[in-house]
This record gives structure tokens, sequence and C-alpha cells, in this order.
């Protein structure tokens, strides 16, 4: 019958530095699981979890938008994912790329399973909000969130390839990285999705729509909502919670969380799009948001990480900011010193808003 899909090694793949075969990735996973460094032994349970003979793998969500859940994923549509990158960004064999996310979550994971199955050399650093402060060597293929991207700016030239992901990358952040060599794309993606399965450049020639990889088609529901097909990394289609416009079949804009929707004395506001307009003004990561009012329903909020916030300034600017409906302007501001995260480093917008309430 022969060896899974998964347990093809590519005789390339290197992990800081050393070569491993299957059964050589099987002996480190053992190492790393006995590790004093908890990030190492995230990284051990993993390689033990894929070189198993279990053809799924259990992974966890982000419950960035919703509850944290436990889902299946099938190992071959990770490879056919891991694939389906090294396609669209034109990775092969030797290409080195760095590991700097969690690997309790699904990105860190799949830059592992990406360097085992196109053969690359990955080095691993322990996840911070500085992950090329202690890396001199330059790299082909980077995943980042926003947050490290904009710790990094001074050092993103040793990069050639640069995918961002977790948030939503800000337009402040956006014109900084206008500047700089490396190529920069925003993902789209889910835990379910494999992570990303549509991409969008930021810089060089920028996209205002994302692009499907190989063998992904969308289209959108009644809500107005995105489904994706993705035969290869998803039995079924899945069905999300992001409104979009549709442009064709392999391109789509994002307009913002269905779920998210703020309806103010019955006017309905989109939170993301809102915070596209206030970015322009708040340096610091803020989001916006409904909280239950007795005469609105719901009112819209912003809620700010920052030790303190001139809300009276903040306010007379909002007003005079083209393009922002006075609707658009929240009825209070809150300002938090420091924003708590979920296991994957996204900010935990609903434990924030239930400190508040």
């Amino acid at each position: 019958m022969g060896n899974p899909t998964w347990h093809n090694i590519h005789p390339d793949f290197k992990l800081n530095g050393t070569a491993y075969s299957l059964d050589g990735v099987r002996k480190l996973a053992n190492e790393l699981t006995m590790s004093t460094s908890h990030y190492e032994q995230t990284i051990g349970a993993f390689l033990k979890d894929w070189t198993s003979d279990e053809s799924v793998l259990n992974v966890q969500t982000s419950g960035s938008t919703g509850a944290p859940k436990t889902i299946q994923l099938k190992k071959e549509h990770m490879v056919n994912s891991a694939e389906a990158t090294g396609h669209y960004f034109g990775l092969r064999s030797k290409h080195s790329a760095l590991l700097c996310l969690p690997c309790t979550g699904i990105a860190g994971k799949m830059m592992l399973v990406r360097a085992m199955v196109l053969g690359l050399s990955l080095d691993y650093v322990e996840p911070s909000s500085t992950p090329l402060s202690a890396q001199e060597q330059d790299y082909d293929f980077v995943a980042m969130v926003p947050l490290q991207v904009q710790n990094s700016l001074d050092k993103l030239q040793r990069i050639k390839k640069l995918i961002i992901g977790g948030a939503v990358v800000d337009s402040n952040l956006r014109e900084k990285l206008q500047e700089i060599p490396t190529e920069a794309y925003e993902t789209y993606g889910m835990t379910e999705t494999i992570t990303h399965i549509a991409v969008k450049r930021i810089n060089g020639k920028p996209m205002d729509y994302f692009e499907t990889l190989p063998h992904v088609s969308v289209t959108k529901d009644e809500r107005e909502c995105l489904v994706i097909q993705a035969p290869k990394i998803s039995d079924e289609k899945v069905v999300t919670n992001d409104l979009v416009d549709i442009l064709d079949a392999h391109r789509f804009k994002w307009v913002g969380r269905y779920d998210s929707i703020v309806n103010s004395g019955g006017i309905k506001l989109v939170p993301e799009q809102i915070e596209k307009k206030l970015s322009s003004l708040i340096a610091s990561r803020f989001f916006v948001a409904g909280q239950p009012d007795a005469a609105l329903g719901q009112k819209l909020i912003l809620v700010i990480e920052a030790d303190s916030v001139d809300k009276e300034n903040l306010f007379q600017q909002m007003k005079r900011l083209p393009g922002l409906s006075k609707y658009e302007i929240p009825k209070q501001i809150y300002g938090l010193q420091r924003f708590p995260e979920t296991k994957t480093q996204k900010i935990d917008r609903k434990k924030i808003l239930e400190q508040l309430s």
C-alpha cells in the first residue's frame, strides 16, 4: 500500500540547520517533548502527531470570533494546502523559512508541514513581538501576525516573501510596507481551511482584492457571506460569517463580519469598515463594537489599547474625518492599558467586552 502522503518527508527538509528523515523527525519529536522550553514541547507534540499513522489531526480553532473548539483535519488535506502555498509563492526545496508563530495554532503547524512537504530549510524561534531581533540571516519565506511585522519594519528587508495573517492589516502598517522591498501579502483563511485559501499583495503591485490559491473557488450565500469550495482541503463547502463582494470565482473583497454587525437604532454598522476609516487617527491597537443600550438596542463603542486617551480631542477628530458618517462615530471611548489575547495572539474582543460590561 506504501507510505501515507504525510510520511513522505522531503529529502531537503532541514530544521534549524539539521536534515531529518521520517525516523529522524520521530526521534526529534521525542526529544523536543522533553525540552524545558514550552515552545519546543509544542513543536515536539505536533511532530509526534504528524508522524503517527493516524490520518487526522485534532486542531483547536483560535476563538477570536467565537468559542474555541477542537476540529479534525485530514493530514492529506494539510499536505495539499502546503503544496498549494508552494505553487502560489514559487517555493522550492532548499528555500529558507522562519517559524515564529505558536505551534498550538494552525499557522505554526502549517509552517512545519510546508517545510517537510516542500523541502524547506526551516529555522524556529520562540514566538515574540520582535521575531527577527535575534536572527541575522535572510529568509525566502516567513509568516507573521501584524504586530510582529510592525515591530520588525527595520529588518524586513531580510525577507523575500512575507505573509501576514491572524488580524486585519491596518492602513498605517499598509502604508509603511510600501517603502520595503519585501513582497508582503495579506492572507485570508481560518483553521477550518487549514490557514490561508486566498492572498492579497500589499506592496509593489498592491491588489484591492483577495485572490484564491489553486483549486479553490468562492461564492456567497443569501447573507452575502463567503462560501468556499476547496475539495483538496475540505470535503464540504466552508460557509463563513465573512461579508464579501465577489468579483469572480477566484477573487473577492472582504467587507467585515456578519456576526459583528452593530444594529444601533435600526442603523446597521459594520465595525471593520469603521475601523478602516479610524485607522488614520489611531496609532495603537483598537477596535469598535456594539454594547447593549436601552434606547438604541446597541451603541457603538471604541476600545483603544493605551495608558491614557484624550477622548474629547479624538471625538473632535472623528467628527472632522472625511467619509465617517455621524452614525459611525462611537458613542463612548474606552482605554485599556493592555488587550488580553487569545492563545494565537489575536485580540480577545469577547473577553474585553465582557470586562467592559
